[in-house]
């Protein structure tokens, strides 16, 4: 997916920019960039790769480098960020959070109207590059950034560092957050003299703000583009009506302490894991322990437990000293062998026990069978598994949270395959919450990899969890539901 951070400040910005990003690695896994602005020096920019590394280990020796009371820093999973551009508009830096189905047919659409762009290894487009030549098309940055929203086919929300403050601008329909926030400290200079510092910064994560003293301010609306200097926001463009925000946010992306529109990810997987735990409960359903399976089903799995009243235990636990998140060995088998270590059973507390899982959600299910395998050999008795939201029929168009090419990498759309050929026409009855075809898909799961049983997450029980209406959270890739985000009336008639 990716994250970035913003800051500007009335004074020297580089530590808050260096831990604000840092903050946001768990986002992304492939490469990281960091960007100041100085009156006399002008940008400074550095980007590294992360694939062998954390962020830290990468910038913290040539923090040096960089001055400026303002600057941008990103984690991506896509190209090298940030880009740095001289136009009619100005000097400016850009970094998005993006997915752009059609950056090939815009990228052609660009090159016919002879402007430039620049391809990376194996003919691969830089998105990012690609926002910011739409950008340079628009008479203002708003203008710009409208067609950004009016000609891509995804989303994207970017961070836009001027010569006059950072513009936010949040993808079209909020699917990636923007959150702002703001400090006020007053102190002792290391000379003895009052020192008064001011700042604002934007986000992905509000996880960067409260060690760096800023306060969360609110949300970026969906649409919605501000600018931030160290004195104000300014509101460029308010915010459309419609919004139509990742879930995946609170089941899988986002750090327990962080929060969209003002919604706790933690709160929200311990809501939705009480939820299944009172329906297991009212099935009888019986087991001796409940374990999440780290990270990110641990809050589920608390939930589950006070839910069902099975006693949570810490029967696996995560270990990654030695390995980065992102490490990412090019060979697969190398890669499951490392999948595979970062999660340590505790045969102590699974031997001969009956054990509830909690994970966030399966994908291809290579991991969770191979979890399941190392479960029953170090002894557990039983296997069930209860994941935070339904099974993912559809992949996900707006957002790149898996590395799946197709639909068809999808354990839910093989199985569907197996049974319907390869163009079912009824993948909607799949979707639906405890039809005949839903259940027989739920079960075939739970055949193919082992368990003693599993549940999904009921969609209806996921959005009520979140707490925003239904028609303002994105569950597209459990239902097929979106709405398109192109040249819309609503928004630019």
């Amino acid at each position: 997916m990716g994250g970035f951070f913003g800051t500007i400040s009335t004074q020297d910005c580089v530590n808050d920019l260096f831990y604000g990003t840092d903050y946001n690695s768990h986002l992304g896994t492939r490469r990281a960039g960091l960007v100041t602005f100085d009156r006399e020096r002008g940008f400074t920019r550095s980007i590294h790769s992360l694939e062998r590394d954390y962020f830290r280990s990468k910038f913290e020796d040539e923090l040096h480098e960089f001055k400026g009371h303002q600057g941008l820093g990103v984690i991506s999973d896509t190209d090298p960020q940030p880009i740095i551009i001289n136009s009619h508009l100005g000097r400016y830096a850009v970094v998005t959070v993006a997915k752009i189905n059609n950056l090939r047919e815009i990228a052609d659409e660009l090159l016919a109207q002879r402007m430039h762009l620049s391809e990376q290894s194996a003919n691969n487009l830089n998105q990012t590059e690609v926002v910011a030549l739409l950008i340079n098309m628009g008479n203002s940055f708003v203008d710009g950034i409208n067609r950004v929203y009016q000609k891509i086919k995804g989303s994207c929300s970017m961070l836009i560092l001027t010569e006059d403050g950072i513009i936010a601008a949040r993808d079209f329909l909020g699917r990636t957050p923007i959150v702002i926030g703001r400090k006020e400290v007053h102190r002792l200079s290391p000379i003895g003299t009052d020192e008064h510092i001011q700042a604002y910064a934007a986000s992905s994560e509000t996880t960067s703000f409260p060690n760096l003293d800023y306060h969360t301010l609110r949300d970026v609306g969906a649409g919605e583009i501000v600018r931030l200097r160290a004195d104000g926001l300014e509101v460029l463009q308010p915010a459309f009506k419609r919004c139509q925000i990742c879930s995946f946010l609170w089941v899988y992306y986002g750090f327990p302490a962080s929060c969209y529109e003002g919604i706790n990810a933690e709160e929200v997987r311990e809501r939705n894991g009480e939820m299944m735990g009172r329906r297991d409960a009212g099935e009888n359903v019986e087991a001796d322990l409940v374990c999440g399976i780290p990270d990110s089903g641990v809050g589920m799995a608390i939930g589950y437990s006070n839910g069902s009243g099975i006693p949570y235990k810490r029967a696996v636990l995560k270990y990654t000293p030695t390995w980065p998140r992102s490490f990412t060995p090019q060979d697969q088998s190398r890669r499951r062998l490392v999948a595979k270590m970062k999660l340590i059973p505790n045969e102590a507390l699974l031997r001969g026990q009956r054990i509830v899982f909690c994970d966030d959600s399966i994908v291809r299910g290579t991991q969770l069978r191979d979890n399941v395998r190392e479960f029953f050999q170090n002894g557990a008795r039983e296997v069930h598994v209860r994941i935070s939201c339904p099974p993912l029929v559809f992949g996900c168009p707006f957002i790149g949270f898996t590395n799946s090419k197709t639909d068809m990498e999808l354990i839910a759309r093989q199985i569907i395959r197996d049974f319907e050929g390869e163009n079912p026409s009824n993948l909607d009855r799949y979707a639906q919450t405890d039809t005949p075809e839903y259940q027989r898909l739920v079960e075939e799961i739970g055949h193919r990899l082992g368990l003693t049983s599993v549940k999904f997450a009921r969609l209806e029980d996921l959005v009520a969890s979140i707490g925003l209406p239904k028609d303002k959270v994105c569950t597209h890739c459990f239902d097929g539901s979106s709405y398109d985000n192109q040249h819309d009336g609503e928004f630019f008639g």
